[in-house]
């Protein structure tokens, strides 16, 4: 079974909202409370996206659900959860279009990403912050996902195995909910902190292999993905992967840039489906027609399968 998740949420978003500030210190966040409502549009836009041309018989044939990331509010709780119900109520409603339940993954994305400094992509933090401030941290905004009824986490763009063991031993305080795990990985072998992938991988599972659904990696550039499954050897737990367009992020000029050199993801998805990934979807600049691409293709495999 292979279950396809959305895209890229912010980049999409952005174009919805058009102007707004980029150096705002919450970044997308900030539209959980000045604009609502374009949080709820791109959301639409995955669901509705993934129901065009007969699509919805395949992905009742593979079981396949539109996995939806809700952004993280790093100041206030509440934000979290007054999208995540208003968005209970637009899923009760695309039960109606779809036959079946869209589920919503709630994110938890690196503290890291508080301090505004790029550390979420290196877990330079890592090394000054204590296991039980990582967890005091991310606990009241879980606690808000978990109480606003998001079907289960997605624990991502994590950059070290220390933050990682922190949040899954704080897993086991919601244990009605399920959770994926993904790090961002610097290169072909490793997190972006610097363990080893294969081992970081593992010791997810051995912490809390009750509550994950998968573990993987996420905001990695395509062409890592494969390098980074293969390291894993034969395994027999879920991975997930989703990846960037390939694009680089120039930090000082704050654009992508090296567009030109962008290889379109599907080059890659069957070697992606024959490692045996199980949740595939987007992350930078991959759009909700990026992800009708993958839903093509996918089915079309399943058929020829």
């Amino acid at each position: 079974m292979v279950i396809l998740i959305d895209g890229g949420f912010s980049y999409v978003t952005e174009h919805v909202v058009e102007e707004f500030d980029k150096n705002h210190p919450l970044w997308n966040s900030q539209f959980l409370t000045t604009q609502p409502q374009a949080i709820i549009e791109t959301h639409r836009d995955y669901i509705l996206g993934e129901k065009c041309s007969s699509r919805e018989k395949t992905i009742f044939r593979l079981e396949v659900g539109g996995e939806l990331k809700l952004a993280t509010d790093e100041r206030s709780n509440k934000p979290n959860g007054t999208v995540a119900r208003h968005w209970n109520d637009v899923n009760g409603g695309s039960r109606l279009d779809f036959g079946k339940k869209v589920k919503i993954a709630g994110s938890v994305g690196p503290y890291g990403a508080c301090l505004h400094d790029g550390s979420e992509y290196t877990g330079e933090y890592c090394s000054r912050v204590s296991e039980k401030e990582l967890s005091d941290w991310h606990r009241p905004r879980m606690k808000a996902l978990a109480e606003a009824g998001v079907d289960l986490f997605a624990i991502e763009t994590i950059p070290a195995l220390f933050e990682a063991e922190a949040l899954l031993q704080l897993l086991k305080e919601f244990p009605g909910k399920k959770a994926w795990l993904s790090f961002s990985c610097k290169d072909e072998l490793h997190t972006s902190r610097g363990d080893v992938f294969k081992e970081a991988v593992e010791r997810c599972w051995e912490i809390n292999s009750e509550q994950l659904v998968a573990v993987g990696a996420n905001c990695v550039p395509p062409g890592f993905v494969s390098p980074l499954v293969k390291s894993l050897g034969t395994f027999n737990y879920p991975v997930i992967i989703y990846a960037n367009s390939g694009e680089t992020w120039d930090l000082e000029k704050g654009e992508w840039i090296d567009q030109d050199k962008i290889v379109p993801s599907t080059q890659y998805l069957c070697e992606w489906l024959d490692l045996g990934v199980t949740y595939i979807g987007g992350c930078c600049s991959k759009t909700p027609t990026d992800m009708n691409v993958f839903r093509d293709y996918i089915d079309a495999r399943s058929k020829t399968a």
